[in-house]
């Protein structure tokens, strides 16, 4: 999906750095999100899990959604801040709710933040199966602005290999449908690298997704996350992996074709038109505070990371008794997240300077260690710098997870 409910830092960054984690015996008491704080809510609903996806995620049939909807609700209630300036709601499938549910939800959040004149961007997830007109006309009159759609894939073989419930055409249709109800910005998700596909199909079928004219698009390598179906048969030898000379000609030819379409890069994964990069997704790479309510979020408040409990119903029942359904929290030290702020903001083609990364990570580095490394890394041609601003250079691009590790274990020990 378009927004990783847990920062990318957060995901790759192992525990044991000069990081402290506690359970949820050892945290302080829950204070409320400063205003404005960009809030995330997670719907674990889901109609089938996804073979690559390791968010957390349940079949929407035989759970209680309403139970679900009033202990998140009441976490927001004790927690989320007023006026948020972005909202994301993500999954999980947020359409699969129904327009009772979804009004529910976005009354309740409005009443709680206030969020429907204070937001400039309000996203909500969407899988082609549970997305028609009367359903994204009722996102539009409950607030939401911005819808971001599922394709994954234009082969519904493959779509069945993911264990996707949609078809092709399925999600053409919930396009238009979208469209149609008056949705002016749409993201579209797709997944290459997939295996068996070539460079030519994968053009062919972008070529075909970006006639559509959507805002925005997130397109991603195909990746085997631990704890996923994919990943089991990846190591049992039913799947392999694209070659790596592959994945790089389908990562330009993404580039190229979506340029030729009038959508810029404006990070590794992401394309918008002017004015429509995701504002949600941008706080993330600029290393922002965000708060997250429900099953499984992770919010980032100051110098702490801290997430809920993955599982729905212990998430519930904590979250109706006490508001508070945190498992865990870190504070990463001083280099560990400089580190990550570096990596994050490298990702964006604005990139970032050494005193937004100090900034931003809320740090010191009196060694200026890290603009070591950013010159070593540029010295191989990974990096360039032009009037004091750091960005991947075109060599770098495609190495960007690689030039991560390089920062992580040159300050983060």
């Amino acid at each position: 999906m378009t927004s990783d409910p847990v920062s990318p830092a957060a995901r790759a960054t192992a525990l044991g750095r000069g990081e402290t984690k506690s359970d949820v015996t050892a945290l302080g008491p829950r204070e409320r999100a400063l205003p404005g704080t960009p809030l995330y809510v997670h719907l674990p609903f889901c109609a089938a899990k996804c073979h690559y996806c390791d968010f957390f995620s349940v079949p929407a049939e035989g759970h209680d959604r309403g139970a679900l909807l009033d202990a998140l609700l009441h976490e927001a209630e004790l927690c989320a801040p007023r006026a948020p300036r972005t909202v994301f709601l993500g999954g999980g499938t947020p359409s699969l709710l129904s327009i009772d549910e979804l009004r529910r939800l976005l009354d309740g959040l409005e009443r709680i933040t206030g969020f429907r004149s204070s937001a400039s961007e309000v996203t909500a997830e969407c899988n082609p199966e549970s997305l028609d007109r009367d359903k994204a006309r009722a996102f539009l009159d409950l607030g939401v602005r911005r819808l971001s759609i599922g394709f994954q894939s234009l082969s519904d073989e493959v779509l069945a290999l993911f264990g996707r419930v949609h078809s092709v055409d399925d999600s053409f249709r919930a396009f238009e449908a979208a469209r149609a109800a008056g949705v002016a910005q749409l993201n579209i998700d797709l997944i290459y690298a997939v295996p068996g596909q070539t460079e030519a199909g994968w053009s062919r079928d972008l070529t075909r997704v970006l006639a559509l004219g959507s805002e925005h698009l997130s397109a991603y390598n195909l990746t085997f996350e631990e704890d996923t179906l994919f990943h089991r048969w990846l190591d049992q030898g039913r799947l392999t992996k694209s070659p790596e000379e592959l994945e790089l000609g389908m990562f330009h030819a993404t580039r190229e074709l979506a340029r030729d379409h009038g959508l810029e890069a404006y990070e590794i994964s992401n394309f918008a038109r002017p004015g429509a990069a995701c504002e949600h997704n941008l706080n993330y790479w600029r290393n922002g505070a965000y708060l997250g309510v429900g099953p499984s979020a992770v919010s980032k408040v100051g110098t702490t990371r801290f997430g809920n409990v993955k599982a729905l119903s212990p998430y519930a029942r904590r979250a109706r008794e006490s508001g508070d359904a945190r498992l865990w929290e870190e504070r990463p030290d001083e280099r560990t997240r400089l580190a990550e702020t570096w990596w994050l903001g490298l990702r964006l083609a604005e990139g970032l300077t050494a005193a937004e990364a100090l900034e931003r990570a809320q740090a010191t580095d009196p060694e200026r260690r890290a603009e070591a490394v950013a010159h070593e890394l540029a010295g191989h041609g990974l990096l360039a710098c032009v009037d004091g601003r750091w960005r991947l250079s075109a060599r770098g691009l495609p190495l960007a997870d690689g030039i991560a590790k390089r920062f992580l274990a040159a300050l983060a020990r």
